[in-house]
């Protein structure tokens, strides 16, 4: 991709090339015979084309529109955006295959999304805004299949998680006989921080009883889809989990345990007795978070200066007290947050500063330009613990007893009911608020776990008589398993 524009560099346009064995692999699930008319919805160099000769691609990329053509001379390859060509095309297809690009919105936007986002909602899949591209490049596809037809495709190991991958699956239940996802625990693409599964449907025009998930720990090419390790039943999957797959990675045991505990009336969620949000955007960390050092040399008095946890990586392990506060300072830390507020006065240090150079470049960043006055940093709190966003071994939940603010590296943890706070939150270092923690997150790269906020608040504190029936190490072993699934314990 050497001399490639910015508009269709890899990593803005989601292009990253299978492997072989892969796309041989789900070009045979999908094409049971030759005369089978196959679609490729973003083709790329033409990787998938040329392993089944009757074949169309769609690719937006001119530079690699080209080499499709030259690599799969037997197949038709149309250049251009691909929900503009499936509103306009008549043609449909038996089967599908491919691997569509993996935009996330921040950058999956405009026209573009607004095609997309329409089509998918005229055939019956409504997306957030929050959606990546590759859920509506799927459901796009399916609408293009003749009744009874086949697809199989590399997908993002979000469609176990992520909120924005409930709409996909719940059309491919409405459309299809069989939905299979075949949850691959070793990287399919090495050189990624991104997981991926595969996922296989037939029987377009049909509907599904069930999810068909096959577990493995690695890929093994195979010409027909492997068998199920389970059939996760809908029910379940919606009312139990939430639509998510990624819990049924577990024994059943241990989902039963779980579920039993969501069922009783005296298992508490975090959100019920705290509000978990993340802390102030400042516009410019490094302008408003001085060194105590620097403080001084500026004359800004301590009263326009509070104390403040900027990441999670100086966060103790139990709790936030005046020592830590004194230690950060002994080592000149840029700890101390300008807090300044709507028409206050200032003094003329602080003026001086707000007008220095540092000053005049921050106040030309996006959140200070848009917010008056610039300098006036919103949503400061004191919460009474902070939570790590994103964990490695576990998430970190601190008690705020120096009375700092932080930022929103770190989630600021609000006490609304203090006596249920008191009983539950000692339990936090439990194997099954531990567990919790595991399967209300989400993988993120490099094997972190990542918390948002809603994710958060849904966290398990289980009832006195679920803690009787749980095994300890049948949770160890299931919160391991977790942790090998995002990499974290590989």
């Amino acid at each position: 991709m050497v001399g490639m524009s910015p508009e269709y560099s890899q990593k803005r346009s989601g292009a990253y090339f299978t492997p072989d064995d892969v796309s041989a692999t789900l070009v045979a699930w999908a094409c049971r015979k030759p005369t089978d008319r196959m679609i490729d919805p973003s083709c790329g160099d033409g990787q998938f084309l040329a392993l089944h000769r009757n074949s169309v691609g769609i690719e937006q990329n001119p530079i690699s529109a080209h080499q499709a053509i030259e690599r799969a001379p037997g197949a038709l390859v149309h250049e251009g955006d691909f929900f503009t060509w499936a509103t306009e095309t008549g043609e449909r297809f038996e089967c599908a295959a491919g691997n569509p690009p993996f935009i996330r919105y921040q950058i999956f936007k405009g026209e573009t999304r607004r095609r997309a986002l329409d089509l998918c909602l005229d055939l019956g899949a409504k997306f957030s805004g929050l959606s990546s591209s590759w859920a509506p490049f799927l459901v796009a596809t399916a609408g293009l299949l003749k009744r009874g037809g086949r697809m199989a495709f590399v997908v993002p190991a979000e469609i176990g998680h992520a909120p924005y991958a409930a709409p996909l699956l719940d059309y491919l239940l409405a459309s299809f006989s069989t939905v299979q996802i075949i949850a691959v625990r070793r990287k399919l693409f090495p050189g990624l921080s991104e997981d991926c599964w595969l996922l296989y449907t037939e029987g377009f025009g049909g509907k599904a009883d069930a999810i068909d998930l096959t577990i493995v720990d690695d890929f093994k090419p195979t010409r027909t889809p492997p068998k199920a390790t389970i059939r996760v039943d809908l029910d379940e999957w919606r009312n139990v989990w939430n639509r998510r797959l990624r819990p049924h990675l577990l024994p059943a045991s241990v989902r039963s345990l779980y579920g039993s505990a969501l069922a009783d009336p005296e298992t508490k969620r975090l959100s019920e007795f705290a509000n978990v949000g993340i802390g102030y955007i400042s516009g410019d960390n490094d302008f408003f978070h001085l060194r105590p050092s620097d403080a001084k040399r500026l004359g800004i008095p301590s009263v326009f200066l509070q104390p403040s946890l900027r990441n999670g990586r100086a966060m103790p392990d139990k709790q936030i007290t005046k020592a830590t506060v004194d230690a950060w300072t002994k080592s000149d830390d840029q700890v101390l947050l300008l807090r300044l507020t709507r028409d206050q006065e200032l003094p003329k240090a602080v003026r001086h500063y707000l007008d220095s150079s540092a000053g005049r470049e921050a106040r030309l960043g996006y959140k200070c330009r848009n917010r008056a006055p610039w300098y006036a940093v919103p949503d400061v709190q004191i919460p009474d613990f902070v939570m790590s966003y994103m964990s490695g071994r576990n998430v970190n939940l601190v008690r705020n007893a120096a009375g700092v603010s932080c930022t929103n590296s770190v989630h600021s943890v609000r006490v609304r009911d203090r006596a249920l706070a008191s009983k539950l939150l000692p339990r936090w270092s439990t194997p099954f608020v531990r567990l919790s923690c595991e399967l209300e997150g989400h993988a993120l790269g490099g094997g972190m776990l990542k918390l948002e906020p809603r994710e958060a608040g849904r966290i398990v504190f289980p009832s006195a008589a679920t803690i009787g029936k749980a095994d300890d190490e049948e949770l160890e072993e299931a919160i391991g398993s977790m942790q090998r699934w995002r990499h974290y314990a590989d």
